[in-house]
């Protein structure tokens, strides 16, 4: 594993500055524990409960189980005059969650997403911010779904590669692509050939938008991981021209523990 030994007590409250991120990982399939999968149940509001057992299979229950509870217990940390059963959370036109707007709650914008064994949340202060996960190693026809949606110079490039090597880069791709739109809080409503990633040699990266999304490249700043043989992720962040970028990375158990982690960096443009 790529942890490191020095841990936090969950207890601890956090602060996040306008100059810095945070990411959260946990690994869904490890926390078993009956009284702490208990807990997570009590945050949850009557809604979420509903929707838990919803779920056809129980790996899926327990993974929505887990990540609510580790949305709610994790904010608490930030805001802990909030208790992780009082937060509320809306979502935009095109579905994407934030917390409610309340004037005695900072502004924390968090993005989460979840694949198999891995949850991810991305906090900042007052800046959008998306993040994707993805399982590497699943079936499919990857290179098929490129070449239908993704943009003709990203299909170009992938094609390049020999057939050994395209499923793993077509999840380079994918979790950038995933966290931009995140990012921009729009989803897929935005077509996911309307921009480029640009892959150089590593640590290289840069992205060319079409006018018609009226955005700009320099707003953003992205970084991908390889987080195990089985995961990618993918981060992007919106740059603040009088704010930095440092980036923290821990890995927990909510209610437990965290501690700082070090996942092999793929490729960067934060540190541009």
């Amino acid at each position: 594993m790529f942890s490191l030994p020095a841990h936090e007590s969950w207890q601890a409250p956090l602060t996040c500055g306008h100059d810095e991120v945070h990411l959260w990982l946990v690994h869904s399939s490890d926390i078993r524990d009956e009284d702490l999968l208990a807990r997570y149940k009590r945050f949850l509001t009557e809604e979420e409960a509903k929707k838990q057992q919803r779920f056809y299979f129980e790996k899926d229950r327990h993974q929505y189980l887990v990540t609510r509870g580790f949305i709610r217990s994790l904010l608490t940390r930030y805001v802990p005059h909030v208790t992780p059963s009082m937060w509320r959370f809306e979502t935009n036109k095109y579905g994407r969650p934030h917390i409610k707007p309340d004037p005695d709650i900072p502004k924390l914008h968090f993005n989460i997403s979840h694949t198999k064994d891995l949850v991810a949340i991305a906090i900042a202060m007052d800046r959008e911010i998306g993040v994707d996960v993805e399982t590497v190693t699943r079936d499919g026809d990857q290179v098929g779904i490129a070449d239908r949606f993704f943009s003709a110079a990203e299909v170009a490039e992938l094609h390049t590669l020999p057939a050994s090597r395209q499923k793993d880069r077509f999840f380079d791709y994918w979790t950038l692509k995933e966290s931009y739109i995140k990012a921009r809080g729009m989803g897929l409503s935005i077509p996911l050939g309307d921009f480029s990633f640009i892959l150089g040699p590593p640590p290289r990266i840069g992205i060319e938008i079409a006018e018609k999304q009226n955005d700009l490249p320099e707003r953003w700043a992205f970084r991908t991981w390889r987080v195990s043989q089985a995961h990618k992720m993918a981060l992007t962040v919106e740059r603040k021209a009088d704010h930095g970028m440092a980036l923290r990375i821990r890995e927990a158990v909510p209610l437990r523990e965290s501690r700082i982690c070090q996942p092999p960096v793929l490729y960067d443009s934060m540190t541009d």
